[in-house]
C-alpha cells in the first residue's frame, strides 16, 4: 500500500483512529490461533457507519484488503490480516443502546463484551444464553460473526438463536438493516442467519439485535468424576437418552484435567481419566428430579465421586475447570493448537476414542474437553511450533481426527468457525457443490474480494497468501 492511499484512509478516521506503527501492526497480526500470522498495513478504528462505509469504497476504489476485528479470541485465524490489508477494529464499539423488558431484547453495538452483556441483562432477571469460554473478553460482534457456541448450547442453543436483527455495512459500503423485533417474520430470504457466522467475509456488523429470556430461578451444579474415559462417555449418552437436558454438560479428560490442577488449584483428581461438569436449571421441581435422575445415571455407570455446589459461588469455582481449560493447557508447552470437531451425539464415546488413537498414532498429545452434551469436542494439541517435525505430527493428527468426524457424520467445526484453519477440509464437508455456491454469493456481494479474502474459501485468481507466521517479518519488527 503506498503512501498516498495510508493518508487518504488517515483523512476519513482521523490521526487519532489510525495507526500503522511497527508496535501497533505487530499487535494486531493475530488472533488467538497460533501458526497464522501476517502485519497489516494499518490498524483503523472508525467512529461512526459512515467512516466505515466510506473505508469500503475506498478499498474497492484502491484494491487494498479489509479485515475486521473484534477482540482477537478467534481460534480458527478469521481476524489474521492478509496481504495489502488494513484491520478494522471494532471493540470501542461497546455500547449497550437499548434493553428492551417488555418485548425482551437488547439493542448493542458489535463491541460489547458477552460477559458484561450478560451481568447487565441479569440485574432485572433476563438471561442472556450464549456462553463462550471466553465471554469475559469475547465481543457481541465476533460472536455473531462465528456464530459463537458455549458451555449452555447444549439446552439453550448458539448465538445464531437469539440475533433477530443485524445491521452492518456491505462491502460496497451500503448500509443493509435486516430482521428486528418481531417473533415471527419470513418476508424474503432470511439475510439475518445468513450473516450470522459468516466470518467477517460479507459485511461490517456495527448494531445487532439479541433475543432475552426470563433468568432461571433455580440452578444445580454437579462435577461427576470418573476413573474411566469411556465411563464418561456413557454417562453423557445416558443422559441425553433419558430425555434430560442439562444447561450444560462439560468434559475434561486427564491430561485437561492435570494442566487445570496445576493452574487453577482448585482439588480436581489428578488420576482420573475425566470429569463431567453437569448443570440443571429451570422455574420449577423438575431441577431436582433432573439432577437426582442424573446422580442414579453416573453412579450406574461407575462415577467414582460427585459433587454438588452448595451455593452460587461454589458452582463458580466447579466451573472454573472447564473456562481455563484452553489457558490451563496453553502453559504446557509453547504452542497450543486448540481444535472444534463436533459429532452426533450418539457417537461422541466413538469420537472421543478416535481422538485417543491418534494421540498414539502421530505421538503428539493432545488434551481434550469440550460440550459432551452436544457433541462439541475440543482437542488440543500441546507442541512447539520452532520445531517443524512435531507441528507436522500435529497437522497429521488433526488430519485424521478431521476425516474420522467426517466419517461419523460430524463436521470440521461446531464452533469456532472455518477462518484459515480448517478451509482445506471444507469442501470434504459440503462437497464441490457448497463450496462453488458459497464463493458465488461471496462473488455477487463483495465483487472485488476486499472483505476478509481467503477466510473460509480462496477465490481465485486473486493471490490472498497462505498466512502462516512469516518469521523474518515478524523479526525485522523486532530489530
Amino acid at each position: 500500500m503506498d503512501k498516498y492511499t495510508k493518508e487518504k484512509i488517515k483523512s476519513i478516521v482521523g490521526s487519532n483512529n489510525f495507526f500503522d506503527s511497527k508496535e501497533d501492526k505487530l499487535v494486531y497480526s493475530y488472533d488467538g490461533t497460533p501458526i497464522y500470522q501476517h502485519l497489516p498495513e494499518a490498524v483503523l478504528f472508525p467512529q461512526d457507519d459512515e467512516q466505515i462505509s466510506q473505508i469500503l469504497k475506498l478499498a474497492n476504489q484502491e484494491k487494498f484488503n479489509v479485515v475486521p476485528r473484534g477482540s482477537g479470541t478467534g481460534l480458527s485465524g478469521g481476524a489474521v490480516p492478509v496481504d495489502n490489508s488494513v484491520v478494522i477494529v471494532m471493540t470501542r464499539w461497546n455500547k449497550i443502546l437499548e434493553i428492551d423488558a417488555a418485548n425482551l431484547t437488547a439493542l448493542v453495538e458489535p463491541g460489547v463484551v458477552t460477559g458484561i452483556l450478560q451481568k447487565e441483562v441479569e440485574k432485572i432477571n433476563l438471561f442472556y444464553p450464549p456462553d463462550p469460554a471466553s465471554y469475559n473478553i469475547c465481543t457481541i460482534g465476533g460472536n455473531v460473526a462465528n456464530n459463537a457456541g458455549g458451555l449452555r448450547g447444549l439446552k439453550y442453543g448458539v448465538t445464531k438463536n437469539y440475533v433477530l436483527g443485524v445491521e452492518m455495512i456491505m462491502p460496497n459500503g451500503e448500509l443493509l438493516k435486516t430482521g428486528g423485533k418481531n417473533m415471527k417474520d419470513v418476508a424474503g430470504y432470511n439475510l439475518r442467519d445468513f450473516i450470522v457466522g459468516s466470518e467477517g467475509t460479507i459485511g461490517i456488523v456495527t448494531k445487532v439485535l439479541l433475543k432475552l429470556i426470563p433468568k432461571p430461578l433455580h440452578t444445580i451444579t454437579l462435577l461427576v468424576i470418573f476413573d474411566k474415559l469411556v465411563d464418561a462417555g456413557k454417562t453423557v449418552s445416558d443422559i441425553i437418552a433419558a430425555h434430560i437436558t442439562p444447561s450444560m454438560m462439560e468434559f475434561l479428560d486427564n491430561t485437561t484435567i492435570n494442566c487445570v490442577e496445576d493452574y487453577a488449584k482448585i482439588g480436581l483428581p489428578r488420576t482420573s481419566e475425566a470429569i463431567l461438569l453437569i448443570e440443571v436449571d429451570g422455574r420449577g421441581t423438575e431441577v431436582q428430579e433432573d439432577a437426582e435422575l442424573i446422580r442414579k445415571i453416573a453412579i450406574k455407570n461407575n462415577a467414582s465421586a460427585l459433587k454438588g455446589a452448595a451455593n452460587e459461588a461454589e458452582a463458580n469455582i466447579l466451573k472454573t475447570a472447564r473456562r481455563t481449560a484452553f489457558s490451563a493447557l496453553a502453559r504446557r508447552m509453547p504452542t497450543t493448537i486448540l481444535e472444534d470437531v463436533t459429532v452426533p451425539r450418539s457417537v461422541l464415546p466413538v469420537m472421543i476414542e478416535k481422538i485417543v488413537k491418534a494421540t498414539k498414532i502421530f505421538d503428539v498429545t493432545i488434551g481434550n474437553f469440550g460440550h459432551a452434551g452436544d457433541g462439541n469436542l475440543h482437542p488440543t494439541c500441546l507442541t512447539d511450533e520452532r520445531n517443524q517435525a512435531e507441528i507436522d505430527k500435529a497437522h497429521k493428527a488433526f488430519d485424521f481426527i478431521f476425516n474420522e468426524a467426517i466419517k461419523l457424520g460430524g463436521t470440521i467445526t461446531g464452533e469456532h468457525g472455518t477462518g484459515l484453519s480448517k478451509k482445506h477440509f471444507l469442501e470434504k464437508l459440503v462437497g464441490p457443490a457448497g463450496v462453488d455456491m458459497m464463493k458465488r454469493i461471496k462473488s455477487a456481494i463483495d465483487e472485488n474480494n476486499i472483505l476478509n479474502p481467503g477466510k473460509i474459501f480462496t477465490l481465485s485468481p486473486k493471490c490472498e497468501g497462505t498466512l502462516p507466521i512469516n518469521r523474518e517479518q515478524i523479526k525485522d519488527f523486532h530489530a
